[in-house]
């Protein structure tokens, strides 16, 4: 996690907080799925309601198919 998401307290909070709303929702996951997060230094400042909001909205974005470009790997 970059520092700019904030103080070591901050991106600790931040990495918690996504922690625990990623294992809610990879139960519906193929197993062995990678999931890679990125947190940008707006997450900070996102509650625990808007961050699952944001993470939800990313993980829906990851399950469409792409329409240009290289396929995603399997």
């Amino acid at each position: 996690m970059s520092k700019a998401v904030g103080g070591a307290v901050v991106r600790n909070r931040v990495k918690r907080r996504l922690r625990h709303l990623v294992a809610e929702r990879i139960g519906a996951w193929e197993p062995g799925t990678d999931i890679v997060v990125r947190a940008l230094p707006l997450a900070a400042g996102r509650d625990h309601t808007g961050l699952g909001a944001d993470l939800d909205g990313a993980l829906a974005s990851a399950r469409q198919p792409r329409k240009h470009g290289r396929e995603r790997p399997k």
